[in-house]
């Protein structure tokens, strides 16, 4: 058990199974507004945090001593999250595909004997990057928007934007092309206005929406949530409603990041 000067914080939106194990190095843990924490989870991990819409599916284990979530990750079940090398970070809408494990480190032979495989530090895996399924990734820098395909052993850092598969991992960007394409303002707003046309004919209230062109010009309301589509920003006020549409969008429609006003 964690603890008594372990501090926990949890959002009252966050969905947390009952059978999540919090293990006894925990120290500082924080889940945010809309996580969800499926059944059988194993967290052992001295300072914790969990950003928004975060979901981390069932049977996964997440141990170290420094890991954190952004907001709006995908973690599929039974993969490992290792923060014993120092610190696991994962940005915002990052996905993770079931069976995938994340270390940064690697150490097991006696170095009295003589061994000399030991790896420790940091893992970074930046915004939209995304390891599909049964992915394995070494302590690298894995930059925003990359992406290793099913099966594929990451050892060496990993290029914005670039394609990655096979063990070991290597460029396949020239065949494939990139994860992301890019778009022009007026196509990411007409798609944006037919995603809440689709939630509306659902028969939800969609009255609480504003869309605007810069995030920045707009204030805090409790009445709507002002959402830039081609800034990716929305300023949140976490109502019922709210947070039933970022439910709807996620995890393969769109993702917002929260501003600060």
């Amino acid at each position: 058990m964690p603890s008594d000067t372990s501090q926990f914080r949890f959002e009252d939106s966050a969905q947390i199974d009952s059978s999540v194990t919090f293990g006894p190095n925990c120290r500082e843990v924080y889940i945010g507004h809309g996580a969800i924490l499926r059944r059988d989870l194993y967290i052992d991990v001295e300072i914790l945090s969990i950003g928004d819409y975060t979901t981390i599916q069932h049977g996964s284990i997440i141990h170290g001593k420094k890991v954190s979530l952004g907001n709006n990750c995908w973690v599929g079940h039974y993969c490992v999250l290792d923060g014993l090398g120092g610190e696991l970070r994962i940005g915002n809408n990052v996905g993770v595909g079931a069976h995938s494990q994340l270390w940064s480190h690697m150490k097991f032979g006696d170095t009295l004997a003589g061994c000399k495989w030991k790896n420790e530090g940091q893992l970074i895996i930046g915004d939209d990057a995304w390891l599909v399924g049964h992915c394995i990734v070494n302590p690298i820098m894995v930059e925003p928007r990359s992406m290793l395909l099913t099966g594929g052993v990451a050892t060496k850092d990993m290029k914005e934007n670039h394609v990655y598969a096979g063990t070991p991992a290597v460029d396949v960007t020239e065949s494939l092309g990139v994860q992301f394409q890019a778009r022009e303002p007026v196509e990411i707003e007409r798609d944006w206005m037919i995603l809440i046309d689709d939630y509306s004919m659902l028969g939800n209230d969609i009255s609480f929406i504003r869309t605007v062109k810069k995030i920045a010009e707009e204030t805090y309301s409790k009445e709507f949530t002002s959402f830039s589509p081609v800034e990716r920003l929305y300023i949140p006020n976490y109502s019922l409603r709210e947070i039933a549409f970022m439910s709807y969008l996620l995890y393969d429609k769109a993702k917002f990041l929260p501003f600060s006003t």
